[in-house]
């Protein structure tokens, strides 16, 4: 049986990836706390010595305000780690997949949305700056690592797998509080089930090297999305209102360069209609 490295496998992501790898592959950890503190060296000795198949990194500081407030720790852990890891791939000669993010698009016109991989980019914040500087560095070590550029993701409690905030649970939370909130008409992206994630990151493995967009294509606004939730939930869309008072954003991805090699997710709507009825056989009461 062939082995993989994952990293971040007690996280959201990653304890999923881990769920769907588990009956076809072994699946290597890092030891618990490892890769909170050890010097990237040591990580790179680890995953050397262990001798993976293939390497999946999940593993981040993704909360962009810890990011903003500790610069030092974001750059060591999203930046330095991966660099550490791809530097490992390239030595053992196995695959690497690595996550970044739909942040390196903040500071892109939004006119020029849903972007393609190659439009040129000035991150807007630490965390997204700190996601490309890891693309790039990555690649330059190990020419066929493959970079992901994730959207913000979303699941229903079950399984007994770590659960965060996002839109669905959000939602649900809103109706069992009879509570209303306001969504942009002006901000828009994709928002993806994160189990799909979890199916397609296995083939992602197969994938050239380079950077690909990696989640589901939305054309509707935060607003209109937030509706298409609600729908797929059987809640009534009054819970959500529109509000046209923000700043114009874009993070909406263009998928053609993944879907040129198979790999096609839902769109947006449809991710919410596949989560709900996935949800009958896991969810929690």
């Amino acid at each position: 049986m062939k082995t993989i490295l994952l990293t971040g496998a007690g996280g959201f992501v990653g304890a999923r990836i881990a769920l769907h790898l588990k009956d076809r592959y072994k699946l290597i950890t890092f030891p618990k706390g490892m890769l909170a503190s050890a010097d990237p060296e040591a990580v790179y000795a680890f995953a050397m010595e262990q001798k993976p198949d293939a390497i999946i990194h999940t593993a981040a500081i993704a909360d962009i305000g810890d990011c903003e407030k500790d610069p030092e720790a974001s750059y060591r852990a999203n930046v330095l780690l991966t660099v550490a890891l791809c530097r490992a791939a390239q030595d053992l000669g196995v695959k690497i997949v690595c996550y970044s993010s739909d942040q390196v698009y903040t500071g892109c016109d939004p006119k020029d949305g849903p972007y393609r991989e190659d439009i040129p980019l000035s991150p807007a914040n630490v965390y997204a700056r700190h996601k490309l500087e890891a693309e790039q560095r990555g690649l330059a070590v190990c020419p066929d690592a493959v970079m992901l550029r994730a959207t913000w993701m979303y699941d229903l409690p079950g399984d007994s797998l770590p659960i965060r905030g996002n839109m669905v649970c959000n939602l649900l939370s809103q109706a069992q509080e009879n509570r209303t909130e306001r969504f942009s008409t002006t901000d828009l992206r994709g928002i993806t089930y994160v189990r799909q994630v979890a199916e397609l990151t296995e083939k992602a493995l197969r994938l050239p090297g380079g950077v690909y967009n990696f989640g589901s294509p939305n054309d509707r606004n935060m607003y209109d999305t937030a509706i298409a939730a609600l729908r797929a939930l059987g809640l009534p869309g009054e819970l959500a209102q529109p509000d046209d008072s923000r700043p114009a954003r874009c993070l909406a991805m263009n998928p053609d360069k993944l879907r040129s090699f198979g790999l096609v997710f839902d769109d947006t709507a449809d991710g919410f209609e596949r989560c709900v009825q996935a949800a009958a056989g896991y969810c929690k009461d």
